[in-house]
Protein backbone atom coordinates (compact mmCIF):
# COMPACT_ATOMS: atom_id res chain seq x y z
CA UNK A 1 0.00 0.00 0.00
CA UNK A 2 2.43 2.78 -0.91
CA UNK A 3 -0.18 5.59 0.25
CA UNK A 4 0.06 4.16 3.75
CA UNK A 5 4.13 4.28 3.70
CA UNK A 6 3.93 7.52 2.42
CA UNK A 7 2.15 8.86 5.13
CA UNK A 8 4.06 6.77 7.38
CA UNK A 9 7.31 8.99 6.06
CA UNK A 10 5.00 12.41 6.94
CA UNK A 11 7.37 12.61 9.94
CA UNK A 12 8.47 16.37 11.88
CA UNK A 13 11.59 16.27 9.83
CA UNK A 14 9.95 16.09 6.30
CA UNK A 15 7.02 18.13 7.62
CA UNK A 16 9.96 20.91 8.34
CA UNK A 17 11.07 20.65 4.32
CA UNK A 18 7.17 20.83 3.57
CA UNK A 19 7.06 24.34 5.26
CA UNK A 20 9.78 25.53 4.27
CA UNK A 21 8.26 24.72 0.29
CA UNK A 22 5.65 26.53 1.32
CA UNK A 23 7.08 29.76 2.83
CA UNK A 24 8.42 30.31 -0.91
CA UNK A 25 4.94 31.39 -2.43
CA UNK A 26 4.69 33.42 0.85
CA UNK A 27 8.20 35.26 0.44
CA UNK A 28 6.89 36.05 -3.62
CA UNK A 29 3.98 37.86 -2.12
CA UNK A 30 5.78 39.72 0.40
CA UNK A 31 8.85 40.64 -2.07
CA UNK A 32 6.22 41.90 -4.95
CA UNK A 33 6.65 45.70 -3.66
CA UNK A 34 8.53 45.50 -0.19
CA UNK A 35 9.23 48.51 1.49
CA UNK A 36 11.50 49.05 4.96
CA UNK A 37 9.40 47.59 7.24
CA UNK A 38 8.62 44.64 4.97
CA UNK A 39 11.64 43.61 3.69
CA UNK A 40 12.76 43.19 7.43
CA UNK A 41 9.86 41.23 7.98
CA UNK A 42 10.30 39.38 4.99
CA UNK A 43 14.23 38.53 5.74
CA UNK A 44 13.04 37.71 9.31
CA UNK A 45 10.90 34.89 7.62
CA UNK A 46 13.28 33.40 5.72
CA UNK A 47 15.62 33.37 7.84
CA UNK A 48 13.42 31.41 10.66
CA UNK A 49 12.40 28.77 8.03
CA UNK A 50 15.91 28.51 7.32
CA UNK A 51 16.63 27.13 9.90
CA UNK A 52 14.24 24.15 9.94
CA UNK A 53 16.97 22.94 7.06
CA UNK A 54 19.34 22.69 10.05
CA UNK A 55 16.68 21.25 12.56
CA UNK A 56 15.10 18.91 10.40
CA UNK A 57 18.18 17.06 9.58
CA UNK A 58 19.33 17.20 13.12
CA UNK A 59 15.95 15.89 13.82
CA UNK A 60 16.07 12.75 11.31
CA UNK A 61 19.80 11.72 12.33
CA UNK A 62 18.97 12.00 16.11
CA UNK A 63 15.44 9.74 15.66
CA UNK A 64 16.80 7.76 13.08
CA UNK A 65 13.84 8.81 11.20
CA UNK A 66 15.58 9.39 7.72
CA UNK A 67 13.21 8.65 4.56
CA UNK A 68 13.50 8.41 1.13
CA UNK A 69 10.67 11.06 1.00
CA UNK A 70 13.38 13.60 3.46
CA UNK A 71 16.10 12.65 1.13
CA UNK A 72 13.85 13.88 -1.86
CA UNK A 73 12.29 16.61 0.07
CA UNK A 74 15.13 18.32 2.11
CA UNK A 75 17.50 19.31 -1.05
CA UNK A 76 14.28 20.40 -3.22
CA UNK A 77 12.68 22.69 -0.03
CA UNK A 78 16.61 24.34 0.09
CA UNK A 79 16.07 24.50 -3.63
CA UNK A 80 13.02 26.12 -3.87
CA UNK A 81 13.07 28.79 -1.42
CA UNK A 82 16.26 29.88 -1.82
CA UNK A 83 16.00 30.44 -6.08
CA UNK A 84 12.56 31.33 -5.29
CA UNK A 85 14.26 35.05 -3.28
CA UNK A 86 17.00 35.34 -5.42
CA UNK A 87 14.63 35.45 -8.40
CA UNK A 88 12.33 37.59 -6.52
CA UNK A 89 15.11 39.69 -5.93
CA UNK A 90 16.21 40.50 -9.32
CA UNK A 91 13.40 42.63 -10.28
CA UNK A 92 13.95 44.80 -7.20
CA UNK A 93 17.74 45.60 -8.46
CA UNK A 94 19.62 43.91 -5.49
CA UNK A 95 20.75 41.08 -7.64
CA UNK A 96 22.45 40.90 -10.99
CA UNK A 97 19.99 39.14 -13.34
CA UNK A 98 23.23 36.91 -14.71
CA UNK A 99 24.33 35.91 -11.30
CA UNK A 100 21.24 33.89 -10.02
CA UNK A 101 20.87 32.66 -13.86
CA UNK A 102 24.28 31.07 -13.41
CA UNK A 103 23.21 29.54 -9.93
CA UNK A 104 20.31 27.95 -10.96
CA UNK A 105 21.73 26.63 -13.79
CA UNK A 106 23.97 24.77 -11.78
CA UNK A 107 21.58 23.65 -9.48
CA UNK A 108 20.24 22.37 -12.75
CA UNK A 109 23.14 20.95 -14.21
CA UNK A 110 24.26 18.80 -10.39
CA UNK A 111 20.44 17.80 -10.19
CA UNK A 112 20.87 16.25 -13.96
CA UNK A 113 24.30 14.65 -12.99
CA UNK A 114 22.49 12.88 -9.94
CA UNK A 115 19.98 12.13 -12.60
CA UNK A 116 22.58 10.41 -14.73
CA UNK A 117 24.25 8.63 -11.77
CA UNK A 118 21.37 7.48 -10.10
CA UNK A 119 20.58 5.29 -14.05
CA UNK A 120 24.03 3.78 -12.93
CA UNK A 121 23.28 3.04 -9.66
CA UNK A 122 25.47 5.53 -7.76
CA UNK A 123 23.86 7.83 -5.37
CA UNK A 124 25.59 11.30 -5.69
CA UNK A 125 25.18 12.72 -1.95
CA UNK A 126 25.54 16.39 -0.64
CA UNK A 127 29.05 17.55 -0.18
CA UNK A 128 30.36 19.69 2.35
CA UNK A 129 31.31 22.54 -0.40
CA UNK A 130 27.65 21.93 -1.60
CA UNK A 131 26.68 22.62 2.02
CA UNK A 132 28.96 25.61 2.74
CA UNK A 133 27.39 27.11 -0.55
CA UNK A 134 23.77 26.45 1.01
CA UNK A 135 25.00 27.82 3.71
CA UNK A 136 26.71 30.88 2.15
CA UNK A 137 23.49 31.85 -0.06
CA UNK A 138 21.62 32.11 3.28
CA UNK A 139 23.85 34.39 4.43
CA UNK A 140 23.88 36.70 1.26
CA UNK A 141 20.29 36.47 0.92
CA UNK A 142 19.42 37.64 4.64
CA UNK A 143 20.88 41.03 4.55
CA UNK A 144 19.92 41.27 0.70
CA UNK A 145 16.22 40.70 1.43
CA UNK A 146 17.04 43.37 4.45
CA UNK A 147 18.09 45.80 1.38
CA UNK A 148 18.18 49.34 3.29
CA UNK A 149 20.03 50.88 5.94
CA UNK A 150 19.91 50.00 9.61
CA UNK A 151 21.66 51.41 12.74
CA UNK A 152 24.72 52.82 10.19
CA UNK A 153 24.91 49.32 8.79
CA UNK A 154 24.31 48.95 4.47
CA UNK A 155 22.65 45.43 4.29
CA UNK A 156 22.45 45.76 0.68
CA UNK A 157 26.43 46.23 0.30
CA UNK A 158 26.69 43.07 3.26
CA UNK A 159 24.70 41.02 1.38
CA UNK A 160 26.40 42.22 -2.14
CA UNK A 161 29.30 40.93 -0.39
CA UNK A 162 28.08 37.80 0.53
CA UNK A 163 27.09 37.17 -2.82
CA UNK A 164 30.29 37.24 -4.16
CA UNK A 165 31.39 34.62 -1.62
CA UNK A 166 28.06 32.29 -2.35
CA UNK A 167 28.22 32.71 -6.14
CA UNK A 168 32.09 31.56 -5.61
CA UNK A 169 31.01 28.59 -3.94
CA UNK A 170 28.22 27.91 -6.13
CA UNK A 171 29.99 27.39 -9.34
CA UNK A 172 33.08 25.80 -7.36
CA UNK A 173 31.16 22.99 -6.02
CA UNK A 174 29.03 22.42 -9.00
CA UNK A 175 32.46 21.91 -10.71
CA UNK A 176 33.92 19.91 -7.91
CA UNK A 177 30.97 17.33 -8.13
CA UNK A 178 31.25 16.58 -12.14
CA UNK A 179 34.90 16.53 -11.86
CA UNK A 180 34.66 13.82 -8.90
CA UNK A 181 31.66 11.73 -10.49
CA UNK A 182 33.81 11.65 -14.13
CA UNK A 183 37.24 10.88 -12.00
CA UNK A 184 35.03 7.46 -10.99
CA UNK A 185 33.18 7.32 -13.71
CA UNK A 186 34.53 8.18 -17.03
CA UNK A 187 31.86 8.53 -19.82
CA UNK A 188 31.99 4.70 -22.36
CA UNK A 189 31.27 5.21 -25.52
CA UNK A 190 28.36 2.89 -26.67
Amino acid sequence: MPSSSLVGQLNLPNSLSIVRIGAAPILVVLLLSPGRGLSVISAVIFALVCVTDWLDGYLARKKGIITSLGKFLDPLADKILITTAFIMLIPLGRVPAWIVALMIGREIAVTGLRAIASDIGVIIGASRMGKYKTIAQIFCLVPLIVNYKFYGIDFHALGTAFLLIAFVLTMWSGMDYFIKFFRTHPLQSD
